[in-house]
């Protein structure tokens, strides 16, 4: 695979994604896990990448969340942010994969898969299109299509989502109309 950074986004082989696969650790969050003296896990999310979220759904893409890991936290992020297809404790995100293509209906070559590690590269080679944080391990920034400018709980996600509304032609619709933003005020 061809590495891309920033805002080279390969927007020709992003045209056909339906769907917007996210890792949590290391993608939705800048990857640490905070417990308190209970045992009960925090977790911050960024507020952008959450309306990044939001901007591809207005557009009729799909996100789906396969996690290795379980958590209350997550699956209230989900709900919040509209989130249909939540795959938690998932250690084979492969098989995570093919649930997600079951359930949705949508083939892994029209999924666009955010990870940041090793856990993560499986179902990444076998979607669309592979996307990564720039924090992401080396191995994963190895074999990916395109790499944020930003790391991971810190933007990747909205950097991302914007590349796929240019790439399905959507920004005027879903960001210019609503905003008066174009992609070069966003450094596109």
């Amino acid at each position: 695979m061809s590495q891309k950074k920033g805002f080279d986004f390969p927007l020709d082989k992003a045209a056909d994604i339906r769907m917007l696969i996210l890792d949590v650790d290391g993608v939705f969050t800048d990857g640490s896990i905070i417990m308190d003296k209970n045992g009960d896990e925090h977790k911050a999310f960024n507020v952008r990448d959450g309306h990044g979220i939001k901007m591809i759904q207005r557009a009729g893409i799909q996100v789906a969340i396969i996690t290795g890991r379980i958590s209350p936290v997550v699956e209230q992020r989900a709900t919040d942010l509209g989130i249909e297809y939540v795959i938690q404790k998932c250690l084979n995100k492969a098989e995570g994969l093919a649930r997600l293509e079951h359930e949705s209906g949508i083939p892994a070559s029209q999924c666009a898969m955010m990870g940041d590690d090793v856990i993560d590269l499986p179902p990444m080679y076998a979607c669309g299109l592979s996307l990564a944080p720039a924090d992401a391990h080396l191995s994963v920034l190895n074999h990916v299509d395109w790499i944020s400018d930003h790391p991971g709980g810190r933007g990747a996600i909205r950097q991302a989502a914007e590349g796929l509304l240019l790439a399905i032609d959507a920004w005027d619709e879903v960001v210019f109309k609503r905003y008066n933003v174009s992609p070069e005020d966003c450094g596109w």
